[in-house]
């Protein structure tokens, strides 16, 4: 994965880097199609939802998991938009190609 660096103000301190690699357990699953999500990848959400405290971190975070979903006709976006529910994560976002990043709260 690339380094991208999605900045919604001057407030965000979440990279799109910090996001890949700390979903990077999650690939398995959306990716390989695996039948059980693993816990490191509902550890990894979790702990990416603790660390994006500000509204311009959860929209940061937003993007780039948008641009993942959107770029990649390989990335099974209906398998990605399940594990909030899988991993009882309360992401406060849709993970689609079509969100709206700037309605993040």
């Amino acid at each position: 994965m690339a380094t991208i660096t999605a900045t919604t103000s001057q407030d965000a301190t979440l990279t799109c880097n910090t996001v890949y690699t700390t979903l990077e357990p999650c690939l398995g699953y959306v990716l390989g199609g695996g039948l059980s999500v693993p816990s490191e990848c509902c550890s990894g959400i979790k702990s990416l939802l603790n660390g994006a405290r500000t509204i311009a971190d959860r929209q940061s975070a937003c993007k780039c998991i948008k641009s993942v979903v959107s770029s990649s006709s390989s990335v099974p976006v209906s398998r990605a938009a399940k594990l909030p529910g899988i991993c009882k994560a309360n992401v406060p976002f849709n993970i689609s190609p079509h969100v709206d990043c700037s309605k993040t709260k």
